[in-house]
């Protein structure tokens, strides 16, 4: 018998208003029961479908389209690649907000309806007005926030370098979490062609193949899930691998991202793939060597690391700011485009 997911940790009765600092910084997710019950947007989606679209429709800015994302009946809402990797199963087209509304409730009872997804859509710009009836206080984070609408969609597990914070809103989400040490056991396909910026797992959630990914399941030893309702938030930490099943006809969700760094910082990710650009295929030898440069000067790097150099002649071995990140920046751009 595979392994069962636990319940993430939950908590109830948090003040939406006063939300502590240790539970935004945490490492670990935990579900926030109701947090945003009080919202007029959640108020609706507790009612009816109608009810949610048309508190929506009183924000559409109709400033510029959104990107939806469509697939036809048979994916069973899974957004994914083609049988080889060479493309995707789904298609993107730009229409107006009201226009995918209208969709969504046409097909609200069709029993085998296309996949309809529009993600990741700024509020503060296709939505105006929204956040001054339906907002966190997240003090100090100056958080992203999002819109995310569509009929029963699934999401493949993948990675986020900000910390997370999900409101649904309208419909049920059921959301399975992994730490981030299981990337080995989830099969993460293509670093640089995905279906939607970040990395995916290839595992089919709903029948995993266990010829193919068999230690997927050492993973699910480590998963955590949960179902949420409208008012219901979850948390997720930075790179906590996460997947997204939208269960209703209809589902809203919004949410806040954030980094625990200056927004001069770059991602990561770059590092990543500068790394696999100039060290990855490097012979062994090489290779070692580079890696206890990166443990010098990166992983393990403390003050004894530049102690012997005068403070004043230090460079990029101080602590970085923003102005010695941009020359950084602009010396890597011109080594990178001889």
């Amino acid at each position: 018998m595979p392994p069962v997911a636990r319940p993430i940790k939950e908590i109830a009765g948090l003040h939406p208003q006063a939300l502590p600092d240790e539970l935004l910084r945490s490492t670990q997710p935990v579900v926030l029961r109701d947090l945003v019950g009080h919202w007029p947007a959640v108020q609706a989606g507790r009612a009816t479908a109608t009810d949610a679209v048309a508190y929506l429709r009183r924000f559409d800015a109709q400033r510029a389209p959104v990107i939806a994302t469509v697939g036809p009946p048979e994916i069973d809402g899974r957004f994914f690649y083609n049988d080889d990797l060479s493309g995707f199963n789904f298609r993107q087209e730009q229409i107006p907000l009201g226009v995918a509304l209208d969709t969504l409730l046409k097909y609200l009872s069709d029993e085998a309806p296309p996949a309809i997804y529009i993600g990741s859509t700024t509020l503060d710009t296709w939505l105006p007005g929204f956040r001054a009836e339906n907002d966190l206080a997240l003090d100090g984070k100056n958080p992203l926030a999002s819109i995310w609408i569509g009929n029963r969609t699934r999401i493949a597990a993948h990675q986020d370098v900000p910390d997370n914070l999900a409101c649904v809103v309208a419909g049920r989400r059921r959301v399975t979490l992994f730490p981030p040490d299981q990337l080995a056991n989830l099969y993460i396909g293509p670093l640089d062609f995905t279906p939607a910026g970040q990395a995916i797992s290839l595992v089919d959630f709903s029948a995993p193949d266990p010829d193919r990914f068999p230690d997927f399941a050492e993973a699910m030893r480590y998963a955590q899930v949960a179902e949420l309702e409208p008012g219901d938030a979850v948390f997720i930490p930075s790179m906590w691998w996460h997947h997204i099943e939208a269960l209703e006809g209809f589902n809203v969700l919004v949410n806040y991202w954030w980094r625990q760094s200056p927004a001069w910082m770059d991602t990561p990710m770059n590092a990543l793939m500068l790394a696999i650009m100039t060290v990855r295929d490097l012979p062994p030898d090489q290779r070692a060597i580079w890696q206890d440069v990166f443990r010098h000067y990166v992983f393990e790097a403390d003050e004894a690391t530049a102690g012997h150099i005068p403070e004043s002649a230090r460079r990029v071995l101080s602590p970085l700011e923003e102005t010695r990140a941009r020359e950084l920046r602009a010396r890597l751009l011109q080594r990178l485009n001889r």
